[in-house]
């Protein structure tokens, strides 16, 4: 059944009937105009919608456009990714067939030099059998020769024995009577000889003084050579017990030529020049040295002197000095080189003073650690050896000498033996330096060995000084080192020069004094607190005391600090 179509006209007609109404209305103008307006503000709104739908279209575009570039971004970072890969997995392929090929061609080489060194030891074995053969080849030749020449050899010998036999018989026949004949002879001449000799008196007499004459011409040369040697040896020699000496001899003479000329032609100086001592001790020193040289002048007998006192306080320098300045020789001589001479010290021993009788100018024989062997005689355990050189020492000392000035030093004079004491004409003592001889002792040796080096311009001078003021610091240096000697002080300063040798810039600062002067302040304590044991175990036990009593150590130091 099919439905036919119907057109309602309602709505037009209440259209209609509004449209009517609307112009029967007043405000029929404001309403058509509101409604244009309203049309008007639908159709902007229309076109604002438009547009935002167009510009939402827009940005959808570009953001397809965005995503299209970003995916083909993409997809060209993947293949390069994959052409990378590709070429470097054909790279990898193409080192690896390299790597193989060269493999392959050093397992060729390989194999190659195998097989020559293989063929050269072969071809070398080939050549040592082939040499071996030869070899045994030649040995069994010459085996071969030897043997025959042998045989022929004894056939021969075998078919000419009884003429070798009869040729060697007439030989020593021969041999027998020229012998024979020789004695004959000699025995005919020599009793001729002898019987013509005795029965002339002449001859007797002559022959028996000629045998005299060379019996004591022989022995009077021995002797007058030794004599001649002893009297050389006496006047231009040097004993071997000396060990430093100003005289001249012929050794020093050839060695040093131009030093022992300046030695021998310098001029008189101060004798306490460069020694620094107390006051009272120099004006002491001065007075003995201004004795000798009148002693010197005036011929006089010389004063036999000692110094004692601890090692280092300037006694074999004053020693040496006293010899120069009142126009002496001098001799130095250690004490412990006696001893290792046994037997043969005694005539060491006069030797020593026959030398020194013999000098032209006078001597000063300085005597250091003389206690080694003038110990006592009575209470000592001395050797007879030892004892034997000091009886030959106190003959030689038993008068005063116009040739000769013996000074002995010891650090333990209460140890000599009562007649060495009677042979000493005066005693000085040499004490440790105060603070200040010690401040002028460290200013000397600091100018010495610090100061002139540094300051002498020289471009191959490595030391330097730091901006101090080091006489300042020299003198608070004094101040630590209570107790030391002018050597410890000298041993003190070279290891500060020490110190700044082994610095990166060669420059001596403050702080290098400070800490080598504390090393050597700490080492000197060790030594005494040792010196203290040594004292101690001698006073108590007459031996080296035990471990276990270091009580009495600090006890006597405590002692010492309060003395």
């Amino acid at each position: 059944m099919q439905k036919g179509y119907s057109f309602d006209s309602s709505a037009l007609e209440r259209a209609a009937d509004a449209a009517r109404q609307l112009e029967m209305s007043r405000n029929a103008k404001e309403a058509f105009e509101m409604a244009r307006l309203q049309e008007f503000t639908k159709q902007k709104e229309y076109e604002a919608a438009a547009k935002q739908a167009e510009a939402q279209i827009q940005a959808q575009r570009s953001e397809q456009i965005r995503v299209a570039e970003e995916e083909r971004r993409k997809t060209l970072v993947e293949e390069t990714k994959h052409a990378r890969a590709r070429a470097e997995h054909q790279d990898h392929l193409a080192r690896k067939r390299q790597e193989e090929e060269l493999t392959m061609k050093a397992r060729m080489q390989a194999e190659n030099l195998k097989k020559q060194e293989e063929s050269v030891r072969k071809q070398e074995a080939i050549r040592k059998a082939t040499i071996e053969h030869e070899l045994a080849l030649k040995h069994k030749y010459d085996l071969e020769k030897v043997e025959a020449e042998t045989n022929a050899r004894a056939k021969a010998a075998r078919q000419n024995r009884d003429i070798n036999l009869e040729q060697l018989r007439a030989s020593e026949e021969e041999r027998r009577k020229t012998t024979i004949e020789k004695i004959k002879t000699t025995g005919t001449v020599l009793g001729a000889g002898l019987q013509e000799f005795l029965n002339d008196p002449k001859k007797i007499v002559s022959a028996v003084a000629s045998i005299t004459a060379l019996a004591i011409g022989m022995y009077g040369a021995k002797r007058g050579t030794a004599v001649v040697a002893r009297q050389i040896e006496s006047r231009w020699g040097k004993p071997s017990l000396v060990r430093d000496t100003s005289r001249i001899t012929f050794s020093e003479l050839f060695r040093h030529p131009i030093k022992t000329f300046r030695t021998a032609f310098r001029t008189l100086d101060d004798p306490l020049k460069g020694i620094i001592l107390s006051p009272e001790l120099e004006a002491h020193l001065r007075d003995i040295a201004i004795t000798t040289r009148n002693t010197k002048r005036n011929h006089g007998l010389f004063r036999n002197i000692l110094f004692y006192g601890p090692p280092g306080t300037g006694k074999t320098l004053f020693a040496k000095s006293l010899a120069h300045h009142s126009g002496l020789d001098y001799a130095v001589m250690t004490g412990g080189d006696v001893a290792p001479l046994g037997h043969d010290g005694v005539s060491a021993m006069h030797k020593v003073f026959d030398w020194a009788e013999h000098t032209r100018k006078g001597l000063v024989l300085f005597i250091d650690e003389a206690d080694a062997f003038l110990r006592k005689r009575a209470t000592e355990q001395i050797s007879e050896s030892m004892r034997a050189t000091l009886n030959a020492f106190l003959f030689r000392t038993g008068e005063q000498s116009k040739k000769f000035m013996l000074v002995v030093a010891s650090n333990q004079p209460e140890q000599f033996d009562w007649a060495v004491n009677d042979r000493l004409d005066e005693l000085v003592e040499f004490k440790l330096p105060g603070p200040m001889e010690r401040e002028r002792i460290i200013l000397q040796y600091f100018n010495k060995y610090i100061a002139t080096p540094a300051t002498s311009g020289s471009k191959k001078a490595r030391l330097k000084l730091a901006d101090f003021d080091w006489v300042k610091k020299c003198t608070d240096i004094a101040q630590k080192t209570d107790g030391m000697s002018g050597r410890q002080l000298s041993k003190l300063v070279i290891g500060w020069q020490a110190a700044a040798y082994a610095s990166e810039d060669g420059v001596l600062t403050t702080e290098m004094i400070d800490r080598c002067t504390d090393d050597m302040v700490n080492q000197h304590k060790q030594k005494i607190m040792w010196l203290d044991r040594e004292q101690l175990s001698v006073r108590h036990f007459g031996h080296r005391i035990p471990e276990e009593l270091p009580n009495l150590i600090s006890h006597s130091q405590k002692e010492r600090t309060v003395s």
